[in-house]
């Protein structure tokens, strides 16, 4: 099939909505294709850039089309599906239900993806409008626990066979013959010594407090903090400095090919989120969210240190993680001084959450995505 995909990510970006609209882009044009990507803007990007900043191999073409945000990105979804018809395309992958509309207006099949509740007064219309729009069409949400705040909510219907849990992936073969974490801090110029990662934003909820009091009770440790944009970098060093916290790297944003080499650096992994975490666009996304830090966890093959949300144990166990209440750095300290002092333990969890990172490939979910929508094209 020719793919037409079409986000209001802007592109090249370090959110992770675009990184997310990047690697599943990146996904279609492996399984199946060609896929073309339409996104906001006047800036064309040469796709070797691309490849390097979002650690992507098989090339697709991407389309800039400058869009004014007066008209809420509905003139882009007009004119990007115009030129998705023209260029051919027999499905509609999309993160924008506007051009969903549009697509299904012009009876072609589409994919939507859903990463949180529709916000706003159009929002939850436009939701509404797809559920009874007829046509051949897949909604996938993120997690089991987002489907079901849309079902309540939102008026998605129970049990219908065309929406479908489909988690955030991994890219397993770059997490393939990664070295060992002491070899990997020698690589990276780190110090040597048990290390404890975290990767990410700094974002209000992700649990940057958290980070500082572990790195303040344990000086012993070496702390890795790769990720940020440079003013929530450049706070934190500023913190750390004044607190005299001196067992902390923090490397600022590293490109997705360059990251699971950091990853594998740690010997223990952390995700401190927060009871509420907000995103690049604000919101609180703890009931419902699916973080790509997490199956990228999983593949480098760590102990994983998480907190304790209901919804991230639709992906991680007992088996493959350390659960701590949020926010509770005592319980955090405990967890993390037992992991420390137990290499075999730390060994067993990052050997199981290697073997279920296995489960949540790119390349499988947009296979997945296409499945019913392919066999009736």
């Amino acid at each position: 099939m020719r793919i037409a995909c079409i986000t209001t990510s802007r592109i090249p970006a370090s959110t992770a909505h675009s990184i997310q609209a990047m690697k599943a882009c990146h996904a279609l044009a492996q399984v199946d294709g060609p896929v073309a990507l339409w996104v906001p803007g006047d800036r064309p990007v040469a796709w070797e850039a691309l490849a390097e900043h979002y650690g992507l191999e098989t090339p697709f073409d991407v389309h800039w089309m400058p869009s004014r945000r007066t008209w809420r990105r509905y003139d882009f979804a007009w004119q990007a599906l115009q030129e998705a018809r023209r260029w051919g395309a027999d499905l509609v992958y999309t993160w924008f239900f506007p051009a969903a509309a549009l697509a299904l207006h012009y009876h072609l099949p589409v994919v939507v993806e859903v990463h949180d509740r529709p916000s706003g007064r159009v929002g939850p219309w436009f939701l509404r409008n797809f559920v009874h729009t007829p046509g051949r069409k897949a909604l996938l949400v993120i997690t089991a626990a987002l489907r079901g705040k849309l079902e309540e909510g939102f008026g998605l219907p129970a049990g219908a066979d065309w929406v479908h849990i489909a988690p955030n992936g991994v890219d397993l073969e770059h997490y393939r013959s990664l070295p060992p974490a002491e070899e990997a801090r020698a690589m990276l110029g780190l110090p040597p010594g048990l290390t404890v990662g975290y990767t990410g934003h700094f974002y209000a909820g992700r649990g940057a407090g958290l980070l500082v009091g572990l790195a303040r009770a344990f000086p012993e440790v070496h702390f890795l903090w790769a990720g940020g944009r440079p003013e929530d970098v450049a706070a934190w060093r500023e913190k750390l400095s004044a607190q005299g916290i001196e067992n902390v790297t923090l490397t600022g944003f590293i490109d997705n090919r360059r990251l699971p080499l950091y990853q594998a650096a740690a010997d223990v992994l952390l995700m401190p989120y927060e009871r509420a975490i907000a995103g690049s666009s604000g919101g609180n996304s703890a009931e419902i969210c699916s973080p790509m830090k997490m199956f990228d966890y999983l593949a480098a093959g760590r102990a994983i240190v998480s907190s304790d949300l209901p919804v991230l144990h639709e992906v991680l166990h007992p088996g493959n993680a350390v659960f701590c209440p949020p926010e509770d750095l005592p319980a955090w300290q405990a967890a993390l001084a037992a992991l420390r002092d137990d290499p075999e333990l730390r060994r067993r969890l990052g050997a199981q959450a290697a073997a279920d990172a296995a489960r949540y490939t790119w390349r499988d979910r947009a296979a997945r995505a296409l499945a019913g929508l392919r066999a009736t094209g």
